[in-house]
């Protein structure tokens, strides 16, 4: 195929967008937004677990942080990863309708999203997820003229086999090696270390100086590289891509109608297996809340095995929402509600950096020094008000731009030159028609 020219491709045009995705995609950011304020940008991860469990109000925050364990925890951030594949399937049918290649234009598209991923990670929040998506894409567009049957056996291999081969060489390789006393004694080395530098991110992050909290992200996420759990991370996203992969040339989300028979089924089913697997590790953290050393260290073998099975609860339980909401967006009345997430699922690249700035200065020293001091319920109602204001700001952005401020910059410096970026102003005789 030909290299793309200016002539030959360009970004998406209003008429040719799926809106459903757009509405999904929006919906998706929402609680991605929810995970990372109640774990990460309110520094409740970072607390030790007493203090953390000191925070809560007996019923409510119990209440709540069930409900977010159950219903949230995890299956938001999958479904976004599965639209990033399933966008990817997308933008390589349009290329190749257009007789060009995807990689060349695509390869420009991930360097400029690992740029902006990097500058995010480093300069404002160590928990970037952009930088992680862009290295992936390259992997991903190996993937490009694969069998479907190919996709499916790969992304099954990347989430039921990869997960418990690493654990495994993780948890009885060292002890092959070096023995179980040294094994363990390392161990304890590594989980104090990684203790010392989660209390020292935290007073970084309540410090009332932005060079000082700063200066303790980009610490933490340099000592996150050698986290031994990035692999097996790496390994559920990409899987999940190559989940969206599929989907997308499978036209599940496109083509509502004609999949409504096994969209109905991913419901069922993903509801009812997601939802027996949250519950049942709910109730295992329920049953020894606040209990000292928990979780244990060395962990019985049906607590593996359980920690092996969240991962595909969270993949079929975000397989339902999926499959839910593109149900439920073909009936009218469902369609005008879900609609009202679309312009934030549009322009989700800049929504995703604002909340984090914003949270910033919500919770770190420099701004309202919130941070560690925020029940689970009180975090959860200060996200949602911060969304809705996104959301209302993102319709009234899209109603005079075409693109968000941040989507304008990556299309730009991807298709190297400025993109149009207003709404052109409707003739007087269009608008009499």
């Amino acid at each position: 195929m030909p290299e793309p020219s200016a002539d030959s491709v360009g970004p998406v045009d209003l008429s040719e967008r799926v809106h459903v995705l757009d509405a999904l995609r929006g919906f998706a950011l929402a609680g991605v937004f929810i995970s990372n304020s109640l774990s990460w940008f309110s520094g409740r991860i970072l607390l030790p677990r007493e203090q953390s469990l000191a925070l809560a109000a007996p019923l409510l925050d119990t209440v709540v942080s069930s409900l977010y364990s159950l219903f949230i925890d995890q299956k938001f951030i999958t479904l976004f990863s599965f639209l990033f594949g399933l966008g990817f399937s997308l933008q390589m049918t349009r290329a190749e309708s257009r007789g060009v290649s995807i990689v060349p234009l695509y390869r420009r598209r991930l360097v400029v999203l690992l740029g902006i991923g990097a500058v995010h990670m480093f300069a404002l929040w160590v928990g970037d997820i952009l930088s992680t998506y862009a290295l992936l894409g390259f992997v991903l567009l190996l993937f490009r003229k694969r069998t479907d049957r190919t996709l499916l056996t790969w992304a099954l291999v990347l989430y039921l086999v990869m997960p418990p081969v690493i654990m495994a060489v993780q948890t009885f390789g060292p002890v092959l090696v070096y023995g179980e006393e040294e094994t363990a004694r390392a161990a304890k080395v590594v989980r104090d270390e990684e203790a010392a530098n989660r209390t020292a991110f935290l007073a970084g992050l309540a410090s009332d100086s932005v060079v000082t909290s700063q200066q303790a992200n980009l610490r933490f996420g340099v000592q996150g590289f050698s986290n031994p759990n990035r692999l097996l991370w790496l390994c559920i996203i990409l899987g999940r891509f190559l989940l969206g992969m599929w989907a997308g040339r499978q036209r599940l989300m496109q083509d509502v109608e004609r999949h409504r028979k096994l969209l109905r089924r991913l419901v069922a089913w993903g509801l009812t297996a997601g939802g027996a697997l949250g519950g049942a590790a709910l109730a295992v953290n329920l049953s020894h809340r606040g209990m000292a050393g928990w979780p244990p260290a060395n962990p019985p073998l049906w607590m593996v095995v359980m920690r092996l099975l969240r991962e595909p609860g969270f993949l079929v339980m975000g397989a339902a929402y999926a499959a839910a909401f593109a149900l439920l967006f073909q009936k009218e009345r469902w369609r005008k509600a879900l609609s009202v997430f679309a312009p934030a699922g549009r322009m989700a690249l800049t929504l995703y950096l604002m909340q984090t700035v914003v949270s910033l200065w919500l919770y770190d020293g420099w701004g309202l020094g919130l941070v560690g001091h925020l029940p689970a319920s009180t975090c959860a109602l200060l996200t949602v008000v911060v969304f809705a204001v996104q959301v209302g700001l993102s319709h009234l952005w899209l109603a005079r731009f075409r693109f968000g401020p941040v989507e304008w910059l990556w299309r730009s410096l991807t298709y190297g030159r400025a993109q149009p970026m207003r709404l052109a102003s409707p003739s007087p005789a269009g608008a009499t028609h």
